[in-house]
């Protein structure tokens, strides 16, 4: 397996020094905009099996060319979504598999927004399935921790625990701080802002993929290992666009625990203007007033030795258990910061994120995952992927039974 990890930032940087301590892959090239910081990857690893390349991965055809020129089998796409087109493309041309940790765009209904649904997460992915399956290629998409690994989480659920599911829902919390910033998300503030104020996507078996107000429908949801109730609200996330397509439930939602001050702090960008993707003119210069805000920010990778916490991912199931008795329970996995910067040197919201797309690797290498097409984590058995986490990457994953809907 000859490995194109796109994007040499905070999940691009974990990914690779997860992966060097694996032996299923021949190559890794670590390919960023900034040709200095993935050279720095690279030689970070201390393994002869990485190197660092230059790529605008806007340009499907240089990620064509690269994929041609090193004979690339599997790229990964460890990039902003605003970018998942561009490598998408660039890979199928060039005859690679290909994974990634978040889907094509959305757009918002141009009349209804909050009712109905516009373009959905995946859709442009999707509509290239036939050309994915006619090379006989894989294109596994939302292979992160969320989506990802909360999908990997549904089809056990589905497979294992359950004889009718009600509801998959997606709870996203975390008690990380950042200190010495009085605003620092701990993730690309890119994607979390078009994550979260776009409108949310809710299924319903019924009724198909509807849209929702950003932040409506709050809840306490309790998270484990210490971390405790926080209010999680709708978010705008590929689960629901990917869960079911393959299993067959009732209901699907994404809840994060986003917390007044980040909520207020998103409101008011969009109220400003700065949540905005196209460029205006300042003194001469046309520039993306979201991009304005990024690189305002501290960037994510730099963050870990100034966090102290925990983040959770993990997936609450609803309906009958296997003895057809009501039945909920909560599958998760939680990341210390402390443990991910002494073990890794890496922070605990990115090193969870690109763990999954290395497990994921590791079982198309060995061929404990095969498929063509484009599929998500739940298009896959479960069981290989959770026995490899734990048993190659030692990561163990919680299983809480939950005795009444909160």
């Amino acid at each position: 397996m000859k490995v194109l990890a796109l994007g040499a930032g905070g999940v691009g940087t974990s990914a690779a020094l997860i992966a060097r301590r694996r032996g299923f892959f021949e190559s890794w090239i670590c390919a960023d905009f900034n040709v200095d910081r993935a050279k720095e990857l690279a030689q970070r690893t201390a393994d002869p099996r990485f190197s660092g390349a230059q790529i605008d991965a806007s340009q499907a055809s240089q990620v064509t060319e690269m994929c041609r020129a090193f004979g690339i089998t599997h790229v990964v796409n460890l990039l902003d979504p605003q970018y998942v087109m561009p490598v998408f493309t660039g890979a199928l041309a060039a005859g690679a598999n290909y994974l990634d940790t978040a889907m094509s765009l959305s757009a918002p209904h141009p009349t209804d927004p909050h009712h109905l649904t516009g373009v959905k997460l995946g859709d442009e992915q999707f509509a290239l399935e036939d050309a994915w399956r006619d090379k006989g290629l894989l294109a596994l998409c939302g292979i992160g921790v969320e989506p990802g690994l909360a999908n990997v989480f549904a089809r056990y659920a589905a497979d294992h625990l359950f004889s009718d599911i009600d509801e998959v829902g997606v709870r996203d919390g975390a008690n990380l701080e950042v200190a010495g910033h009085a605003f620092a998300p701990t993730f690309s503030i890119w994607t979390t802002i078009e994550e979260c104020l776009n409108p949310p996507v809710i299924w319903e078996k019924d009724r198909g993929w509807f849209t929702t107000e950003p932040f409506s429908d709050p809840e306490i949801f309790d998270f484990p290992e210490g971390i405790g109730p926080q209010e999680c609200v709708n978010v705008e996330h590929e689960e629901v666009l990917l869960v079911p397509r393959w299993i067959d439930c009732k209901r699907v939602t994404f809840k994060y625990g986003l917390g007044d001050e980040f909520i207020d702090v998103l409101k008011t960008l969009h109220k400003l203007g700065l949540d905005s993707t196209v460029p205006i003119n300042v003194k001469g210069q046309r520039v993306s007033p979201r991009d304005v805000v990024a690189a305002a920010l501290p960037d994510p990778l730099t963050l870990g030795d100034k966090m102290t916490g925990k983040t959770c991912a993990g997936t609450w199931v609803t309906g009958k258990g296997l003895d057809g008795r009501p039945r909920q329970v909560y599958l998760y996995h939680v990341t210390d910061n402390e443990w991910s910067m002494s073990e890794y040197g890496t922070q605990a919201v990115t090193w969870q994120t690109a763990m999954n797309p290395v497990i994921a690797l590791e079982l198309l290498a060995t061929g404990s995952w095969q498929g063509v097409g484009v599929l998500g984590p739940e298009a896959f058995d479960a069981v290989p992927y959770l026995d490899l986490m734990e048993q190659g990457y030692g990561q163990k994953f919680g299983l809480r039974e939950e005795t009444a809907r909160m």
